[in-house]
């Protein structure tokens, strides 16, 4: 029986070509990933991103000039004229006659007459008219005796705009009548004519409405709701983008690199700005350019501001749909709360703590009081104050999410 044979071992020799391939190969991925964690790696990339994907781009930068463009359209008018109205008159009288022609007359107005208040009711109802005035049977009569009278004017309370304009449009001609029946009175009674006009105001009230002199409805309501479109679209578009680097595990940044993605989504919010207080109020001709110096450095800490509460919704929600089901619903509250359409200190308590989480509570304010009113830096500081501070804020958040996605990162690899 023969005996096993062992071959006696030998080692392997090293290859030291191949060590030092792998070294170069090594070192080459951590320069790349040096280089991607930069500023302006991440800036550049962050651009590149932006423009390849379509539905990003639409919302960031697309959307917010056809917004430009047709969201103002509707109030091209400005001015709410020739409302629908009727007049019942039971009096049929010379006076009654004269209020209903100086009525006609208003451009605010258009007069339909009705032989009865039931009549007139059925019309609103029908939305034939927002409104009507009821002169009452014997109406000439009590003015001339010398007695008080009145006459009744109902509008529809459900569209305060039309409204506003039922009320005001017979306010000034039955105004304009009692004036005329004053000053005859004064005149039968031996007064000069221009004394006695004088004296039907003794102390005349000058209405001049100031920063929109046209007293439209568009100039007060685009200027404040483009910043809430500025928000949105920058909040939703970074949240979309960020969920995508998500997705595709390219989330990981350093600092810098974060700094770099927040500045170019920046960039473009910025220009988007800059085409509605250059070119979107100036074709509408809304009160504009008032201090574009300071329009200009609001939109430099209103857009970074943004941007980067937009990435911590990305980190957050972790998915690109997600982002748009939960941000698209929040226009309507966050302008309410914004303390522009209604006033601030008539919210509940909690809305006006809860409002200052959200960049359009001092944004709105500052821009318009910039921009339409010619406010200068100083007084409008306050407003600077709240972007920079939010931005710090959101900016921490940011980063205490970045650690925990990484700890959680971490602890995946080692298991």
């Amino acid at each position: 029986m023969t005996k096993p044979s062992f071959e006696q071992s030998k080692k392997a020799p090293i290859d030291s070509e191949a060590l030092k391939k792998d070294a170069a190969s090594i070192a080459d991925t951590v320069a790349d990933t040096e280089i991607a964690d930069t500023f302006w790696a991440n800036f550049k990339q962050t651009l590149v991103d932006v423009f390849k994907d379509k539905g990003v781009l639409l919302m960031l930068i697309i959307a917010p000039i056809i917004y430009g463009f047709f969201y103002p359209w509707p109030y091209s008018s400005e001015v709410v004229n020739n409302v629908p109205v009727g007049i019942v008159d039971y009096d049929r009288s010379d006076l009654s006659r004269t209020i209903s022609r100086y009525a006609s007359a208003s451009p605010q107005l258009n007069t339909v007459n009705f032989v009865d208040e039931q009549q007139a009711k059925e019309a609103i109802w029908s939305d034939e008219i927002a409104g009507f005035m009821i002169i009452p049977a014997g109406l000439e009569q009590q003015v001339m005796a010398g007695k008080a009278a009145s006459v009744s004017v109902l509008g529809n309370g459900g569209y305060f705009l039309l409204n506003k304009n039922v009320q005001t449009g017979f306010l000034q001609a039955v105004s304009t009548v009692s004036a005329g029946i004053e000053v005859k009175k004064s005149v039968a009674q031996g007064a000069y004519m221009p004394t006695a006009a004088q004296n039907t105001q003794a102390v005349p009230l000058q209405i001049a409405p100031l920063y929109n002199q046209t007293e439209g409805y568009g100039a007060y309501v685009v200027p404040a709701v483009s910043i809430i479109i500025l928000q949105q679209t920058l909040l939703i578009a970074a949240a979309m983008l960020v969920g995508t680097w998500f997705e595709m595990r390219r989330h990981t940044t350093s600092i810098a690199g974060w700094l770099g993605r927040i500045a170019a989504l920046s960039m473009l919010s910025f220009m988007v700005g800059c085409f509605y207080y250059g070119w979107a109020f100036e074709l509408h001709n809304y009160p504009r350019g008032k201090n574009m110096l300071g329009s200009l450095l609001f939109l430099l800490i209103y857009c970074p501001t943004v941007a980067t509460l937009g990435c911590v919704f990305g980190l957050w929600l972790r998915q690109r749909e997600r982002s748009m089901q939960v941000l698209i619903f929040s226009s309507l509250p966050v302008f309410f709360m914004s303390g522009y359409p209604w006033p601030a200190n008539q919210l509940p308590e909690v809305l006006q703590i809860v409002r200052w989480l959200v960049p359009t509570t001092p944004a709105i304010n500052t821009s318009v009081q910039l921009n339409q009113m010619g406010a200068s830096i100083a007084q409008v500081a306050t407003g600077f104050y709240a972007l920079l501070g939010l931005w710090v804020f959101y900016f921490i958040v940011l980063l205490l999410l970045r650690r925990r996605l990484a700890q959680k990162d971490s602890a995946v690899y080692k298991i």
